[in-house]
């Protein structure tokens, strides 16, 4: 029975955000300016604190603030198979059939992801030359993904039970496993930014700032009852192992007894042996009863970092052309931990879990006086982030983003705009990608409006959608000592709605 492996609760879950646009752990959505209009990087508005934040100086002299609150909410769909070649013919050869799978072996894994309010803020202070900012946001994560009934990567382990058992002579007519799963994972990067801009003259203003960055993650998970069909009965593996552990242990003592009573050599001999074979057959069932026991994960990591960023605006006549780039932030994340039954997370361990650097281009030109055309270009240094284990070298190049936007002054008092975007990820082969971090890549469409609800206030409202592209990944890995072919096909969707206000004084 030392052929068992169980794979036990692995939760290194380094995506579980609910990330809108931008590098694999970069969020965009900082204003609901950009959730009705995406291309804002050559904008002018309050929202430039992030998007374009030397353009923030063409404001007018005095303190302006935006308020912000987004609802947002995503699905994330896992299709996955596994096929055991050298078993083809038998029961055991697509074994998720043996637990739900479809008739081509294929199981379908899903978890939902929620951020029910997911706040932000930006204020500038212009002076005639000089500026201040500050602005405060989830710059990565954001939100809670829950996968109620496990995923495909920790169930692929677990499904190769039948076919050991029967291995082991410990068959079926009917064979069949069940599990308990359950994952749940937080990531939260919070981020406060503070520069400063300085207008060179009426066409040029330049900034520069620094935001500092504080991770904060959350990682809960159990595998629970394992079960598996033995002789006609669904046994949990645990108990069952254990049962038949004491029935050796019991045996053993029983003939390690008589062995005291008896004065014949070869017959005590005889029983001192029984006895040491039941009593090493119960230690190795024991051990592998101990495989089956629960396993749970209780764990949080925190870490902080800084991002220097350097920005430039020019405005001529119609145009407006604006830049930025964020320098790669380095982070490292510790783990607290206070429980790890996978051995996966040790107290006090730390991991690096770095933040891309990030350079955009976009400009604005004003077709009428009140009407304004956008467009953007996002480059992201993913594979210059280091992650766990050097992830980031199984990527095939580095994230790109392109946007474009129209924006609608009905009259002074209600603004329309939509924007779309396309983002496309550095995937390559799909290496990089597991069923507990994935991304793929999207098209992205917003619409939204705002209202001056005061002399010097507008609301914002928007609605902000993203349609994934499917990935298929296809591989090949041993699983239970044997050979199998794997396939894993990644969806998700996601939905944003939004409401902000915007004070000028």
């Amino acid at each position: 029975m030392n052929k068992f492996k169980l794979l036990c609760v692995v939760i290194a879950i380094t995506y579980v955000s609910n990330t809108q646009a931008g590098g694999l752990l970069t969020n965009t959505n900082q204003n609901i300016a950009f959730n009705r209009n995406m291309a804002r990087d050559g904008a002018i508005g309050i929202d430039g604190v992030y998007s374009n934040p030397a353009g923030v100086a063409f404001l007018s002299k005095g303190l302006h603030l935006s308020f912000n609150f987004q609802n947002v909410y995503q699905t994330r769909v896992v299709q996955s198979g596994i096929t055991v070649p050298t078993l083809k013919g038998t029961p055991y050869y697509q074994p998720f059939k043996l637990n739900g799978g479809n008739e081509n072996g294929v199981k379908e894994f899903k978890g939902k992801a929620s951020v029910p309010i997911l706040p932000s803020f930006q204020a500038a202070l212009n002076y005639d030359r000089w500026g201040f900012q500050v602005g405060f946001a989830l710059n990565g994560g954001g939100g809670k993904a829950t996968f109620n009934h496990g995923l495909g990567s920790f169930e692929r382990e677990i499904s190769m039970i039948p076919a050991l058992l029967h291995s082991q002579n410990l068959t079926t007519t009917t064979p069949s496993y069940g599990v308990n799963s359950y994952i749940s994972g937080q990531q939260y990067v919070f981020g406060i930014q503070l520069g400063t801009t300085y207008k060179i003259n009426k066409h040029m203003a330049a900034y520069a700032g620094l935001r500092f960055n504080y991770v904060w993650n959350k990682y809960e998970g159990s595998i629970t009852d394992i079960r598996a069909n033995i002789n006609g009965n669904n046994e949990n593996l645990y108990e069952y192992f254990n049962k038949q552990a004491n029935t050796y242990k019991n045996m053993g003592f029983y003939y390690k007894m008589r062995a005291t009573e008896i004065t014949d050599p070869a017959t005590k001999a005889k029983y001192e042996q029984m006895s040491a074979k039941y009593e090493a057959g119960a230690e190795q069932l024991s051990k592998t009863g101990a495989r089956f026991a629960d396993k749970y994960l209780n764990c949080t990591q925190e870490g902080w970092g800084v991002t220097p960023i350097i920005g430039f605006d020019f405005k001529y006549g119609n145009w407006n052309v604006g830049t930025r780039l964020e320098f790669n932030t380095h982070l490292n994340i510790e783990n607290h931990t206070k429980r790890d039954d996978t051995g996966l997370f040790q107290d006090g361990v730390n991991t690096p879990n770095d933040l891309p650097g990030i350079w955009t281009l976009g400009a604005q030109y004003s077709v009428l006086p009140n009407l304004r055309v956008m467009g953007s270009y996002h480059y992201y240094f993913d594979k210059s982030a280091k992650m766990a284990n050097d992830k980031q070298t199984k990527l095939g190049g580095n994230t790109q983003e392109y946007l474009a936007g129209v924006e609608w002054d009905i009259n002074k008092d209600v603004l329309v705009s939509a924007g779309m975007q396309r983002t496309k990820y550095g995937l390559g082969d799909g290496g990089y990608l597991t069923d507990m971090s994935f991304v793929t890549s999207s098209y992205s469409v917003g619409f939204g409006a705002s209202f001056r609800v005061m002399k010097n206030a507008r609301m914002n409202v928007a609605y902000f959608w993203t349609n994934y592209e499917h990935f298929d990944k296809t591989y090949t890995q041993k699983v239970g000592g044997m050979d199998t072919e794997n396939t894993d096909n990644f969806y998700r969707t996601n939905k944003v709605f939004g409401v902000g206000l915007d004070i000028d004084f």
